[in-house]
């Protein structure tokens, strides 16, 4: 595992903006907050999108497939909504309170305003 996190994060987003026109970007949490790529450690990541859905499903796997063969890591992936995101309120305060934000472009945003928008 040579690549770093925001690299990952940055192919993702790339893959997804290109499929998907409503694709509003990623949280990341877990072990890999730290930057660092940790060996046999799933990055953990929430994407938020305006609908989600099993077609849309069934689209993001693919994806997450190729970049994870690509890249050499394992990628666990939560698709929501906004307002699905919030509900689910185990994974919602755990990437609240430890989670990077990063625009649908990739690039880390300043989370504290993204928390801000959320609640």
């Amino acid at each position: 595992m040579t690549n770093s996190v925001d690299e990952v994060i940055a192919k993702l987003s790339k893959a997804f903006n290109r499929v998907f026109n409503d694709f509003k970007g990623i949280y990341l949490f877990g072990i890999h907050t730290d930057g660092k790529m940790h060996e046999g450690e799933d990055i953990e990541l929430v994407a938020i999108f305006d609908i989600e859905d099993k077609s849309k499903r069934e689209q993001i796997w693919p994806i997450i497939g190729k970049i994870e063969t690509e890249m050499n890591v394992c990628i666990d992936l939560y698709p929501y909504t906004p307002e699905a995101f919030k509900k689910d309120e185990d994974i919602y305060h755990e990437v609240m309170a430890e989670g990077i934000f990063y625009n649908n472009t990739g690039v880390r945003s300043l989370f504290s305003e993204e928390k801000d928008n959320n609640k």
